[in-house]
């Protein structure tokens, strides 16, 4: 064995290794390389590709790997490198062996290496000419590899002369090729725009060069002088100039080529352009550099742009453009903060030109040239450091938000000068990089860190509700002051809405003007107070605004009330006020002066909001005068300045809100407030003395606290109604737009049929562009039409193709639905068979039985157009098949006599006297026989019986049919022998191999045979769907299509972290508890696609007949392994629906660049000669992939592919054969590796992109990054961070991984794309192009549908109210499309600080909406989407959103948008974000007050001495008014919009269906259980935090989940606040009176029983399984083992009662002293059952002195007692002193048995009054629960907190026990589960039984 240093390599054996080295795998080691030794991959997969050819080379090869990995980590330090080097050397080990006889005649191995280079050399390189590009990079790397070898083995590393040769012509050649962007497709490069870019990139040879070389880091191969040397482009010079990285250099060379490549074309008139437009450079840098820009603008600094002598201007555009990309293609999480690249880029661009500069003055620039890592090192890390460290002060997410400073605080800090004190190069020293804490090394990512802390910038987020109103000040101040003038009014003597012109009244409702002064002074104090922390930060005038609006709110806070208090003595009426006002202004009252002049800036707002241009163009402005100005009314801030819509938008969504406003304040008046004022006046004046409780206030006036307790509940419907009526105003508006954007017009087969001729036209119109500009088409041509037909099939033959690939239709249904490729063989249209259905039969019938003549026979054929195009077609087609066939001229001639004749017959209206047709019946049935021996397979074709048929058909027509016997026949044989020859013998039987005559085949058989059963197909729903939808989005308004070429390039970008990729064999086969797979479960699921697959596999399989029987079931289980995947939510089914795209753009190509003839012929059945078909394909795929990339960020990629684990390395060999599938694919990951820093092993980061090769992925680009992305942001942010920099276009589409594409819809993305370029009235062009969404897990179970519902009414009316007229549409996922440029310039497409952002999606939409940005929707596409489809799963989903919107409430954006949007924007905006959530939670709550309002009333008995007045009991006005707000528990409204969208796209009668079915499947117990969902998770997120990722899981299969894991997931959120209302409305109807005579009882409290039940039985209710006895048995026994298990450390929660109830608390261990208090005060409410409930007991004997309260306490406290003392008596003696413990046990039993009999014999204690006590004491111990659990430290110290635990635990017992009888109960009758099965999946009760057998377990056993 040769090695470079003469000697053999160690011979050692690791022994210990030895095992672990056998388990890597054997096939290829260059896939288990670790990290840190990836630069030796190349030469291993060198040695995989030649070892074939010659292994000794290969094992040298493998050698010399292993003597680098050595060189590179001499002690394996690196993470795996020991066990690889181990590995590698047992496998070189044995190939020594193997190889040894394998030597070259000439003997050693430097000859045998020298032969084969030179070899190779000869037989590879010299036909370069012949081979693509990308196929000689891969031989180049292998001739370089070789080359290396040779020099590793050869005695001193010297090449013999003609090696030598060899090596210099490959270097030579390799040169031609080194410039080509390693990820672009090499025909593409061939593209004219692309080499006039490249052209222009290159035009580098005035640039300045270096004098002087730096030292370099250790380990730097090439001299930063070589580099500059080197220089190939502009990219490459600044890469010298600055230090950028090779990879990012390599990487946005291709994004500037393609981007600049795509401009210029679209601006160009001629296609083959020779170089690049100044106006394409001009137009990128235009919106590359506007964000920079703004932004110096803002900061008073001319933007660093010079024209400099000596450069051409287009060269130093370009400098400029790849400068700002190479720095944001290497910012890595800066990318998250723009302002700091506009930095960064401005002092760059400043350095630049100096360097410019001093070349064009004539001197040397002395400058140095730098390594390419320095603008990573010494720009980028010491930023990303800041990021670390404030991340560290997060402590994992539990430290408040104020503590620490995000992305936008560090970001915001570039929005003032100040960010110029750091200087260029930055000053390390800076306060800006100054930290008090340091990370030590051994330091965990969550551990808690001390020291100083920085302030906020501009905002900080505290964690309080009082947010809502700091963020919506303007609707909170319009409603309380609506609500005042409503109760004054209300409150005067007619209460009739004309009383405001009455003068005291009038003088009343002017005190609105002193509320709106304190509600000011409320808001300039929250302003100071939640920006305290921020308060060093701000600018000196934001703080004097800010302490001038607190002043001056201080002053008119006192000055109106002074003021009012005067006016009392001037009444003055409405009208009077207003002409006195003009006639004598001088002895107004002072008031009226003081509120004129407070009105002065409102009256100025609304100018400018009747003026927005105006306000725009002044917000924007950065002069000092309008700056002055504004300075008042709105501080000035970088973001959120001129966001004003036109002023049409701006009527549009003014009147929606007017509409609105007007009807809720009429409903709230007359139905809220109007009917309970009169009950309130009797209330206040009656005499209440009677208490039945102990009264602390017996003389407070008016009866203050019934009033508060009578209009609490009334007054938070007021401020929730709204929601409501938005709802309904959105239903109505929503539905009106839909009906005109011709939603809906085409959703049956039916309409579809009757709309079917006009469906070409509408595709031509809308999806084909114009040849020529200027062009109309005119569609009365009948060659215009044809050719629009021929167009249309293209796309709709390759669409019901796609569906047929998906297993949507069977074969039969495909053949029905395929259009004809258009040919001028036949001059009618031919139409889908689908539509012909059944008209040549009726044709038949019609004519053997006519009694007529011929005109009216064809009257009658011509009346139904379908039926005239089928009988001509049948006749034309049948013809040219028998004529095809025929090889004999006699036989052609016979038949074209016996056609002539039926022509003549036809044209001299003879055909029912020349011909009978009485006989056509058995022509048909010898036809149907004909064609069907056609058809068969080419193996089973039987000439002979074809030729029978053929001449039994013939004869018909002759002998039967024709009148004029026989003549034809005897004609043909005159002349001839007399011996007649038989005729119709001899077939062109090639002619059946033919595709085009198969369909022909195919087509006329179906028209022949096929009857009524065609007016159903496609019979699946799905299919029927997707059809219906692509024909109905033809006839929406849609912009044009332009040409491939012109549109806008786009890209697709996945996040994807570790969901499934592709199910394999054994996920499908492996049983459930059940017995149940998944592949059972989809076969019952989708019956009829398991149909349509299996017809396909044995196609498949008919095709591969030569295979083993082995690789045919390979190939079967694969097709079945992906029908499986495409049915769940799996990458590979987005991948797949993306990839679409792809190949959409390719037909839109063909359907472009080829000829009528190719059309007309088919783009299935294109046949060209090889050399065109290349060049068309090449061409086609060179504008694919010039228009379309499509990236799968799969973040963990690179530790699946090094994994052990199973799962992961399963995961990472399906992703690398999605890569080898679509050789378009991308993927990014981030790469780990190791490096040696003296003497200390550090991590390194890589982003990475790779592609498929032949066998392997084949790295692309590698980019360092300063650290580990996702240690900054949250994990989905920061995963699309990472991999934006590899996407390319101008348009950005956004996919998650359950996301699905369809072929139909991929072609219309053009037309999309021109969304952004189209003019909109306000000249604004969109930023984010929203489009709608189908739910397709919707049939899996009711829940699924219920969900699919909401989901599809967001998506659709929802979104489409919000962009138009609202305009308050963000983003809010998934699949919105990006202006890419103007996001990667302000920020991303999404917002990653931990948290805060946790719903990153819809925060890119604030973003873009804060910077200028404008969003649309749009309905004509659509993209799949799967959702959650079990009760946990979506509880958890809706979890997430509401901890998300929780924090958005508290987020700076949201209090921006809310503070800069004009009034009417802002309540669009409040009510379909935040405060949907806030209503969801106000809805819950107002429960509450109305309960504990009802409680207080009857608890102290004040309800009965109301109810015994006369006036009120008769009046039965209060019952009435109370019962008002239950209609608004019901949320019947709330599906308004569900049932309105449903109604718009598949008619209402099935809405109404719909609507019925689903409230029997009890969807309003699932949306009032959702309900509470919302409303806990919200509420808690914004008192105490805790918002995290809630990783739901995709899995389609819904399974029983146990009883313990519904109880740890609900209790808290549902069961313990139902138990509450539970007892609550118990307590309420044991001691209330107030409806026993009154039927509203029933009606007050119906939901409210209603909305208990929800919450405490809906998971069991939607739990498959739930009432199936063994399941309910195992389930108790599962629950018990889980309460009884200790908990401790490591135990998790899952696994002990102990560690879960530690886990509920985690969020009261980090909350604020704030949140512990408010805790605290919220378990006080508890203790009122306790105070009210002794009151009422028997054996107080109505005593209403506090000591009966005491003397319950001391009965609390004996009981809690008692409770300890055998708690502590069963832990010390329980086990050692069984008979001590036993004794203990019989005295209390003795003492407890002694002091009840005491109390019922003595104290006059009652069995009711023991009922009572439980109902009083209950709810007491749950408090001190509570309490004691917000003051966990103080008991921990006090040794109280053993006792809490044992204490919860016991309600913990007792609340399973009530929530698992009922269901236990129920499991005894095998009905109920039975019932519920049906109820849950099954939509149609027909399936329910075959679901119910699946889940029971009752499968057929298959052998």
């Amino acid at each position: 064995m040769a090695s470079s240093s003469g000697t053999k390599p160690p011979s050692r054996r690791m022994t210990r290794q030895q095992t672990r080295a056998a388990e890597m795998p054997d096939e290829d080691v260059s896939e288990v390389v670790p990290s840190s030794l990836s630069p030796i991959v190349p030469i291993l997969r060198v040695a995989k590709e030649i070892e074939t050819d010659n292994p000794r080379v290969a094992y040298l090869c493998r050698f010399l790997a292993f003597e680098k990995a050595h060189m590179m980590d001499p002690i394996s330090s690196g993470r795996g490198v020991r066990q690889f080097k181990t590995y590698l050397l047992h496998k070189l080990e044995r190939e020594e062996e193997d190889t040894k006889g394998n030597l070259a005649p000439l003997g050693n191995d430097p000859k045998e290496v020298r032969l084969y280079y030179q070899q190779f050399c000869e037989k590879k390189i010299k036909g370069e000419h012949t081979k693509k590009p990308e196929e000689m990079s891969k031989i180049f790397q292998i001739a370089g590899v070789l080359h290396e070898v040779l020099k590793t083995v050869l005695p001193h590393g010297k090449l013999d002369p003609e090696t030598e040769k060899y090596v210099k012509d490959v270097e030579r050649r390799r040169q031609q090729y080194e410039h080509y962007p390693d990820g672009v497709n090499p025909s593409t490069m061939e593209l004219p725009e692309i080499k006039a870019v490249v052209l222009a990139l290159r035009n580098v040879g005035n640039l300045p060069r270096f004098q002087s070389t730096p030292s370099l880091p250790s380990g730097s191969s090439v001299t930063a002088t070589e580099r500059v040397k080197s220089s190939f482009d502009i990219l490459d010079w600044l890469s010298s100039v600055f230090g950028f990285q090779k990879g990012n250099v390599a990487n946005q060379r291709e994004h500037l080529v393609l981007l600049l490549a795509n401009i210029d074309i679209r601006n160009q008139e001629t296609e083959n352009t020779t170089e690049l437009g100044s106006a394409s450079v001009m137009e990128i840098k235009g919106k590359l550099f506007k964000n920079y820009i703004s932004w110096c603008n803002y900061l008073h600094r001319k933007p660093k742009f010079v024209s400099s002598q000596g450069f051409d201007r287009q060269q130093l555009e370009l400098i400029y453009i790849g400068l700002y990309l190479l720095i944001w293609g290497e910012a890595s999480n800066i990318r998250f903060m723009p302002e700091c690249l506009c930095y960064i880029f401005h002092n760059m661009a400043n350095e630049l030109n100096e360097i410019l500069h001093i070349s064009v003055s004539g001197a040397t620039y002395q400058g140095t040239a730098r390594d390419e890592e320095y603008f990573l090192r010494e720009i980028i890390s010491p930023i990303y450091k800041v990021l670390l460290k404030e991340v560290m002060r997060n402590k994992g997410g539990t430290e408040s938000h104020s503590a620490w400073r995000n992305y936008d605080d560090l970001n915001e800090y570039f929005w003032s000068d100040r960010c110029f004190r750091l200087g260029w190069p930055m000053d390390l020293k800076a306060d800006f990089f100054r930290s008090d804490i340091t990370k030590p090394a051994d330091m965990r990512f969550n551990q808690t860190v001390d020291g100083k802390r920085k302030p906020k910038t501009n905002f900080v987020e505290v964690r309080t509700f009082l947010h809502l109103y700091r963020s919506f000040d303007r609707m909170w101040i319009f409603l309380i002051l609506a609500f005042q003038v409503m109760v004054i009014v209300g409150w005067s003597s007619s209460g009739s809405l004309a009383a405001l012109f009455d003068a005291d009244v009038f003088r009343s409702v002017l005190s609105i003007f002193i509320t709106s002064a304190f509600l000011n002074l409320l808001q300039a104090t929250l302003d100071i107070i939640f920006s305290w922390n921020a308060w060093k930060s701000l600018k000196f005038s934001q703080i004097i605004r800010y302490l001038l609006k607190f002043a001056i709110a201080v002053v008119w806070a006192v000055v109106l009330p002074i003021g009012y208090s005067s006016s009392v003595q001037n009444p003055t009426g409405l009208v009077k006020f207003f002409s006195s006002w003009a006639g004598d202004w001088r002895n107004q009252s002072f008031y009226n002066y003081a509120v004129a002049l407070y009105l002065v800036p409102n009256i100025l707002a609304a100018i400018l909001f009747l003026l927005p241009p105006l306000r725009r163009t002044m917000e924007r402005s950065n002069w000092a005068i309008i700056t002055l100005l504004m300075w008042w009314a709105q501080p000035k801030l970088y973001v959120g300045r001129g966001m004003h819509e036109d002023m049409f938008s701006l009527l549009k969504y003014t009147l929606f809100w007017i509409l609105l406003l007007i009807s809720k304040l009429a409903f709230s008046y007359y139905v809220e407030i109007l009917p309970l004022v009169g009950p309130t006046k009797l209330i206040m004046e009656i005499p209440i003395s009677n208490y039945q409780w102990h009264e602390f206030f017996p003389n407070v006036t008016h009866n203050i606290g019934i009033v508060i307790a009578i209009w609490a509940p009334i007054v938070l419907v007021y401020f929730m109604d709204a929601q409501i009526w938005y709802a309904i105003f959105s239903t109505l508006f929503g539905g009106i737009h839909g009906a005109f954007s011709h939603l809906g017009e085409i959703r049956t087969l039916g309409m579809l049929r009757s709309r079917f001729a006009a469906v070409p036209s509408a595709f031509c119109e809308r999806l084909v562009p114009l040849l020529h500009k200027g062009n109309k088409r005119n569609h009365l041509d009948s060659l215009q039409e044809r050719k629009d037909i021929a167009s249309f099939s293209q796309v709709w033959n390759e669409f019901i193709h796609s569906m047929r690939l998906e297993d949507l239709i069977s074969n039969r249904d495909r053949n029905l639905l395929f259009v004809p490729y258009s040919s001028n063989d036949i001059p009618v249209v031919q139409w889908p068979p689908f539509l012909l259905a059944s008209k040549i039969p009726i044709a038949l019938d019609m004519a053997k039985d006519f009694k007529g003549d011929d005109d009216d026979l064809f009257k009658k054929i011509r009346s139904d157009a379908y039926m005239h195009s089928a009988v001509i077609e049948c006749y034309e087609t049948l013809r040219d098949i028998i004529y095809g066939l025929l090889e004999d001229e006699k036989d052609r001639m016979i038949l074209m006599q016996i056609c002539h004749e039926i022509d003549s017959s036809i044209e001299n209206k003879k055909l029912l006297s020349n011909f009978k047709m009485s006989e056509l019946p058995q022509l048909s049935e010898k036809l149907e026989k004909f064609l069907t021996l056609l058809q068969a397979e080419e193996e089973k074709i039987s000439e002979a019986q074809i030729i029978n048929v053929l001449q039994d058909i013939m004869e018909i027509i002759t002998r039967d049919i024709m009148a004029a016997d026989n003549q034809i026949l005897e004609n043909a044989h005159h002349g001839s022998n007399a011996q007649k020859e038989q005729r119709f013998e001899r077939l062109d039987i090639y002619l059946m191999q033919q595709k085009p005559w198969k369909d022909k085949v195919v087509r006329l058989y179906l028209l022949l045979t096929v009857k009524e059963s065609a007016i159903n197909v496609p019979q699946n729903l799905e299919a029927r769907r997707r059809i219906t939808f692509f024909a109905n989005s033809l006839f929406m308004t849609m912009p044009s299509a332009p040409k491939v070429r012109k549109m806008l390039p786009f890209s697709v970008l996945t996040p994807y972290y570790k969901e499934d990729v592709l199910y394999s064999v054994d996920e499908l086969n492996k049983e459930n508890e059940d017995g149940i797979s998944v592949l059972f479960y989809l076969k019952k699921i989708y019956p009829d696609e398991w149909t349509n697959l299996e017809e396909r596999i044995a196609e498949t399989i008919n095709t591969r007949k030569d295979c083993e029987p082995a690789d045919r079931e390979k190939a079967k289980m694969e097709l079945i392994c992906e029908w499986v995947s495409y049915r769940g939510q799996t990458l590979a089914r987005t991948v797949r629906g993306m990839m679409y795209y792809k190949k959409a753009l390719e037909l839109q190509c063909f359907l472009e660049f080829a000829g009528d003839n190719a059309i007309y012929g088919g783009y299935q059945n294109l046949v060209l000669n090889d050399s065109d078909k290349k060049a068309f394909i090449d061409r086609a795929q060179a504008l694919a992939d010039l228009k379309f990339t499509y990236v799968v960020s799969c973040q963990v990629y690179g530790n699946q592919k090094k994994s052990d684990d199973l799962r992961d390395k399963s995961c990472y060999s399906n992703i690398l054969n999605l890569m080898l599938k679509y050789p378009s694919l991308r993927i990014a990951y981030i790469d780990e590796g190791e490096e040696k820093v003296n003497g200390k092993t550090q991590k390194l980061y890589f982003s990475v992109l790779v592609k498929g090769g032949e066998k392997y992925d084949e790295e692309v680009y590698r980019i360092k990054l300063p650290g580990r992305p996702v240690d900054i942001g949250e994990g989905k942010p920061e995963n699309q961070n990472h991999a934006i920099i590899f996407t390319r276009g101008e348009a950005l589409q956004t996919i998650d991984m359950n996301q699905d594409n369809y072929f139909e819809e991929a072609f219309k993305m053009r037309n999309v794309l021109e969304e952004f370029l189209k003019r909109r009235r306000s000249r604004r062009k969109p930023t984010i192009l929203g489009l709608r969404e189908h739910i397709f897990t919707g049939s899996v179970s009711s829940l699924a549908w219920f969900m699919s519902n909401q989901e599809t009414s967001f998506v659709t009316i929802g979104q489409r109210i919000l962009a138009n007229p609202l305009r308050v549409r963000f983003h809010y996922g998934h699949p919105d499309i990006f202006d890419r440029i103007f996001h990667i310039t302000r920020g991303g497409i999404s917002k990653a600080s931990r948290v805060i952002n946790l719903s990153e999606d819809i925060f890119a939409g604030y973003n873009s909406t804060l910077r200028g940005g404008f969003i649309t929707h749009h309905e004509y596409i659509q993209v799949g989407k799967g959702r959650d489809v079990g009760m946990n799963q979506i509880s958890l989903f809706e979890a997430k959103v509401a901890n998300g919107n929780g924090e958005q409430t508290l987020s700076r954006d949201v209090y921006r948008l809310g503070r800069r949007f004009d009034f009417y924007r802002m309540l669009s905006f409040y009510f379909t974000t935040v405060g949907f959530y806030f209503s969801s939670m106000v809805t819950v709550l107002t429960v509450y007050v109305f309960l504990y309002g009802r409680l207080y009333m009857v608890m102290s008995g004040v309800e009965k001495e109301i109810l015994e007045n006369t006036s009120i009991r008769h009046s039965k006005a209060l019952e009435e008014a109370l019962a008002t707000q239950s209609v608004f528990q019901l949320g019947l409204l709330l599906v308004l919009p569900m049932v309105m969208e449903i109604g718009l796209e598949k008619g209402f009668r099935t809405a109404l269906g719909d609507f019925v079915i689903m409230q029997l499947q009890l969807a309003s117990v699932f949306f009032t259980f959702q309900l509470g969902t919302k409303a806990h998770y919200y509420g808690r997120t914004i008192l105490h935090g805790g918002s995290k990722y809630r990783a739901t899981g995709r899995g389609f299969v819904v399974f029983h989940a146990k009883f313990a894991d519904n109880y740890r997931m609900y209790s808290r959120s549902h069961f313990v606040k139902g138990l509450e209302l539970f007892i609550l409305l118990v307590v309420y109807e044991v001691y209330g009176e107030s409806y026993r005579s009154s039927n509203l009882y029933l009606f007050v409290t119906i939901s409210m029983w209603f909305l208990v039940a929800s919450w405490l039985f809906a998971p069991f209710l939607f739990n498959p399984s739930g009432f199936d006895w063994q399941k309910t048995v195992d389930d108790w026994t599962d629950w018990k083992r889980w309460m009884g298990n200790r908990g401790g450390i490591g135990i998790a929660p899952d696994k002990s009662w102990e560690s879960w109830w530690n886990e509920e608390q985690e969020h009261l261990k980090h909350t604020s002293i704030r949140g512990r208090v408010l805790e605290i005060i919220l378990a006080f409410r508890f203790f009122v059952y306790q105070y009210g409930i002794v009151y009422h007991l028997d054996i107080t004997h109505h005593s209403k002195s506090i000591l009966v309260y005491a003397l319950s306490w001391l009965v609390m406290v004996t009981a809690l007692l008692v409770l300890k003392m055998v708690s502590m008596g069963r832990r010390r003696f329980g086990t050692d002193f069984q008979l001590m413990f036993r004794i203990l046990k019989a005295l209390l039993f003795l003492g407890f048995i002694s002091v009840m009999t005491v109390l019922f014999v003595v104290c006059g204690l009652t069995v009711s009054d023991l009922f009572a006590a439980i109902l009083a004491f209950t709810p007491t111990g749950w408090a001190l629960v509570l309490i004691g659990q917000a003051c966990r430290k103080l008991l921990n110290r006090v040794g109280f907190w053993e006792s809490i635990k044992e204490l919860a635990r016991g309600y913990e017992y007792i609340m399973g026990l009530i929530l698992f009888m009922p269901t236990a109960i129920l499991s005894w009758f095998p009905f109920v589960s039975e019932f519920q099965t049906r109820l849950l999946f099954n939509q149609a009760f027909s399936r329910g039984l075959q679901i119910s057998m699946i889940l029971a377990g009752k499968k057929e056993k298959t052998p």
